[in-house]
């Protein structure tokens, strides 16, 4: 099996085309790229400017370049010694124009009748032999159908009509009701949704590709890739929403010939991937945590605690997310309890319904229900429902894999123990459940496995993360809250771990996906140094710009120092997204204008309002330099640890982007050409803070380790000595590897006087790549090696 040395990931749209690609390939070989990462490339509903929305799976997107575009990229990153890793979507497929979509379209006007009945995941008994389509605004918009031809038309939107079901003299009403689909108020989707989707997105239909035939003709294109030699490897987005996730990887692995592949596995803070999964590792969500921590000062915890605490007083309405905050507790449990029980009551009660509907059958299977009558503890529906809504709330992590993994059922066993404790009317109930919730051989259990996921995902992640505003940094994708930093002794070990056990999984400090980029979070993350002093601040900040929710404001106010400099039109968008996404003052479904007209004013202040920016822009300056180290620091621990690290387009430049769309920005490759060709014609060393700093840092350590790989296999840790000692980062990589030095907690260094005679042992001479210096074996001062930048990249001199 081919591995990369590195990654690069490139959003491809219809503004940057593969083609667009393929003529960065010159400039991505000399950043020291291994192989170019590719966005989902397959042809998604017109416009997407991210892919995940496919609509037709067997042929590469034209928009995006189509399959020449594809055939070009690959020969010109091919000649050029590089590979190309492409992100495919197997959970779903984009249904939200479903003329652009041939197997919706097949679905709703033949119905179950239809050749790709099976590979759409519906509850047919739920809408009595109909798909239900939450698309009206109310009943009365059945009033403004139109007929046309063989198509019904909702507004512009196309639906077709099944054969024979138009007749003279009937109105469109009359045809909509002999249809194969159901059009109903998209609220009322809320409990009557019957088909699988991805997560709370009804445009997003779940695909069953566990049916054999529905997963080689979803692949088909995919095969094309590897058969043609076109793509070297795969990403796989959301394997988790799949019914089986390791038979799924199991074939695929036979598919593409056993080629690299790392799967979007999200992980909690102590799960560790499952040795049964036939991948390489994760998309790298859990090396970010734990890099990310590393720069958090542990002091700061109890200042920010109390200060959250007090915000949280402050608010008016905290009945959605009480406080959490107390001393040293931080209490992310019971806000995400909170969040996920909205979530199986509200956005994501037709997925707990559906789930109820099955109890009869598993009870039946399992000898349960005696005559066809079921047990007393399972016959209440409602108790059943809200019993399985419970036992989703208190999963630990994403979902099970039965049965698979050993040990997974006691999971399920504690999760239903701690939901009879939350709730113990339904004791009975949950007692019963449990068997069948265990049981693989059930499509219940199946399903719940499908569903725990989307659950955690839309009440932790997308809610309790918007509720949680201690520090920014720590609420992201895969990354526990709770856990404010990581010391050195457990950083070494995590990272001795992911080299033993997972050596080629991908790491990354951002992504697509990530709420706020990897340079705003080592900017954030200089709070935890300064608590005191953003303490003091932001009291001053909330009087030029009161909100009535001082958590959210806080959150906000740090994405604005961790982005800025940044327009009002940038900042507003993520302020509403927190907002609506947290869901305690406004949300999608229901904004609230008096409430958002007073966030975006808050925007405004910081920047149109003299004063408040001027509070903006001095903090700004009185954080840069640290979070310039911290932001050089994590990158080369990343790029030279364990693992396959992954550039995101730009950031080898600072990037401060906050979550998408903001993130999928259009980038200057040209000014990061021309800056990379002045570092290579032997431009000075950069200050910290500039952004060809960052360039250089990317580009020596990626091309190592192309270059170099011998460098980079193995872990030792090498421990400093000194009276900053705590600030030193170092790792060498194997017996005569590259070793890496970086500086934490740079704010506390400065207040210490800096190095003094802090000291590593240097087993041989080595060269700084960075910089050129070349220093003698022995005891290295840190003073001396990490004099012009923060960070130092040594390789041994040859003799």
């Amino acid at each position: 099996m081919r591995y990369p040395s590195s990654t690069y990931r490139l959003q491809i749209r219809p503004g940057f085309t593969l083609d667009d690609a393929a003529r960065l390939v010159p400039y991505l070989r000399r950043l020291g790229v291994g192989w170019v990462y590719l966005s989902p490339i397959l042809t998604a509903v017109r416009g997407s400017e991210h892919g995940y929305d496919v609509a037709d799976p067997t042929r590469v997107d034209p928009e995006r370049g189509g399959e020449s575009g594809l055939e070009r990229l690959a020969a010109a990153a091919h000649e050029a010694g590089m590979g190309i890793l492409v992100d495919i979507v197997p959970n779903h497929l984009g249904v939200d124009v479903p003329e652009q979509n041939p197997w919706w379209w097949s679905l709703l006007r033949e119905g179950r009748n239809s050749r790709f009945a099976e590979a759409f995941d519906v509850d047919w008994s739920a809408g009595e032999g109909k798909i239900l389509l939450p698309l009206l605004g109310s009943e009365s918009d059945l009033d403004g159908l139109r007929v046309e031809g063989d198509r019904l038309y909702l507004g512009e939107m196309a639906l077709p009509v099944a054969e024979g079901s138009v007749r003279d003299g009937d109105t469109p009403r009359d045809v909509a009701g002999r249809q194969h689909y159901e059009l109903i108020p998209w609220r009322d989707g809320e409990t009557r949704l019957n088909y699988r989707r991805f997560f709370t997105v009804t445009s997003l239909a779940g695909v069953r590709v566990e049916v054999p035939w529905v997963f080689h003709a979803a692949h088909a294109e995919v095969r094309r890739w590897f058969d043609e030699g076109l793509a070297d490897g795969l990403r796989i987005d959301h394997p988790d929403g799949l019914a089986d996730p390791i038979e799924y990887l199991g074939r695929l692995r036979e598919l593409t010939r056993n080629s690299y592949t790392v799967i979007e596995k999200i992980l909690e803070a102590d799960e560790r991937l499952p040795s049964e999964f036939p991948c390489e590792g994760t998309t790298g969500y859990d090396a970010l945590g734990v890099i990310d921590r590393l720069f958090v000062d542990p002091a700061g915890e109890t200042r920010l605690n109390k200060l959250e605490a007090t915000l949280r007083r402050r608010t008016p309405d905290t009945a959605a997310a009480p406080s959490g905050a107390a001393g040293n507790g931080y209490d992310v449990g019971t806000q995400a309890r909170i969040a996920k029980r909205m979530i199986t009551a509200g956005p994501l009660r037709a997925e707990i319904l559906r789930l109820a509907r099955l109890v009869p059958a598993a009870a039946e299977a399992r000898g349960l229900a005696e005559g066809g009558a079921l047990p007393r503890s399972l016959a209440s529906p409602d108790d059943v429902a809200d019993a399985i809504a419970e036992v989703a709330v208190a999963f630990p992590v994403y979902r099970t894999y039965l049965p698979h993994v050993p040990g997974e059922a006691d999971l399920v066993r504690e999760a239903c123990k701690e939901a009879a404790a939350e709730r113990p009317e339904l004791a009975e109930t949950l007692a019963a459940l449990e068997s069948l919730l265990t049981d693989p051989a059930t499509e219940l259990c199946v399903r719940f496995q499908q569903t725990t996921g989307m659950i955690m995902a839309k009440g932790v992640e997308d809610t309790a993360f918007y509720r949680l505003s201690r520090l920014g940094t720590l609420t992201e994708v895969g990354t526990d809250p709770g856990r404010f930093s990581v010391s050195l002794d457990e950083f070494h070990a995590r990272m001795s771990e992911r080299e033993s056990s997972i050596p080629h999984s991908m790491t990354a400090l951002t992504t697509h996906d990530t709420k706020r980029s990897e340079d705003a979070r080592a900017r954030i993350s200089v709070l935890s140094e300064l608590a005191d002093e953003w303490s003091e601040l932001l009291p001053r900040l909330l009087e030029r710009a009161d909100l009535p929710d001082g958590s959210l404001a806080n959150l906000v106010w740090q994405a604005i120092v961790g982005a800025w400099p940044a327009d009002a039109e940038r900042l507003t968008g993520y302020a509403l997204k927190a907002a609506r996404e947290g869901a305690v003052h406004t949300t999608w479904t229901d904004p609230n204008g008096e409430f958002e007209g007073q966030l975006e004013a808050l925007v405004r202040s910081a920047v149109s309002d003299a004063a408040t920016r001027s509070l903006v822009e001095d903090f700004v300056a009185r954080i840069e330099p640290y979070g310039a180290s911290n932001g050089l620091s994590a990158k080369l621990v990343q790029l030279a640890g364990p693992g396959v690290p992954d550039v995101y387009q730009g950031t080898e430049f600072w990037d401060r982007s906050l979550t998408d769309p903001d993130n999928r920005r259009p980038v200057d490759f040209e000014g990061r050409d021309a800056a990379l060709a002045a570092l290579d014609e032997g431009a000075p060393v950069p200050a910290p803070t500039a952004q060809e700093a960052k360039l250089l840092v990317v580009s020596r350590t990626l091309r190592l380790r192309r270059e170099r790989p011998e460098l980079f296999e193995g872990y030792v840790p090498l421990e400093a000595t000194g009276p900053a000692s705590e600030h030193a980062v170092g790792f060498r990589r194997g017996a005569r590897g590259a070793v890496v030095l970086a500086t934490r907690l740079p704010a506390g260094l400065e207040r210490r006087g800096g190095w003094g005679d802090t000291s590593v042992v240097l087993p041989w001479p080595a060269r700084n790549v960075f910089t050129d210096a070349v220093h003698e074996a022995g005891r290295l001062p840190l003073a001396e090696a990490l004099g012009e930048l923060p960070v130092a990249l040594l390789v041994p001199e040859e003799n």
